[in-house]
């Protein structure tokens, strides 16, 4: 890292980093109802958080400050790479853009969006026809979207852990449980006893580790 370089105060990095990724979340989102925008709206301001504190002003480390450096006193707290919180507690302080909590964040956050974006396909498909997505993610989970968007926000989380963030994600994990609820009740009284079956067989939000690792193959399968 340059020295000379500011560690913070990169307003134009949180304004650009934040539109690409509610931008990228949006083209498959798609919000129409009024609980489809206030959820992803609480969505993008997750994001906007995140990057206001990764590059804008570090918020977490200013509060933690006193904390942390009467724990970690080696650490200079106000560089950009002790942001990276947890790859600095663990001692992965060299280089935490190797660590292994770095690492694993873009295994969740690759993983969230590739899961958004199968998803969107065969959902998309499903609309065309006004019939009921079972086949890809959705043979696997009945909600991998907003899977797709917990796995994303937990992703961020490891890799730049912040007090905003860290009390934002288990709000926005609720209000993605109730809107598939809501969205259940509709499938429910659209297409009746099929999507039945299909609830009955398919989990919402954990899949079947009997499924992933193979015993089903292909879409799900109606009764």
């Amino acid at each position: 890292m340059n020295d000379t370089a500011p560690s913070y105060g990169l307003w134009s990095l949180v304004v650009v980093n934040s539109a690409i990724f509610i931008f990228f979340a949006y083209t498959f989102f798609k919000p129409q109802t009024a609980r489809d925008w206030r959820s992803f709206s609480a969505f993008s301001a997750f994001l906007v958080a995140l990057f206001a504190e990764m590059y804008g002003f570090p918020l977490t480390i200013y509060f933690l400050s006193g904390w942390l450096q009467s724990r970690f006193p080696d650490v200079d707290w106000f560089s950009h790479d002790a942001g990276h919180l947890l790859e600095m507690m663990f001692g992965w302080k060299a280089n935490p853009h190797a660590g292994p909590f770095h690492i694993l964040s873009f295994v969740f956050i690759g993983g969230g969006f590739i899961l958004i974006s199968a998803a969107w396909k065969v959902l998309f498909d499903a609309q065309q026809t006004r019939s009921l997505a079972t086949t890809g993610p959705y043979s696997y989970l009945r909600h991998p979207q907003y899977v797709g968007f917990i796995l994303v926000m937990f992703g961020f989380l490891l890799q730049w852990p912040t007090i905003l963030t860290l009390a934002m994600f288990p709000v926005l994990t609720v209000m993605y449980v109730r809107l598939a609820r809501t969205e259940e009740r509709d499938a429910r009284a659209e297409f009746g006893d099929a999507y039945a079956r299909y609830a009955a067989d398919v989990p919402g939000f954990i899949p079947k580790l009997s499924r992933v690792f193979g015993a089903a193959t292909g879409g799900y399968r109606h009764g």
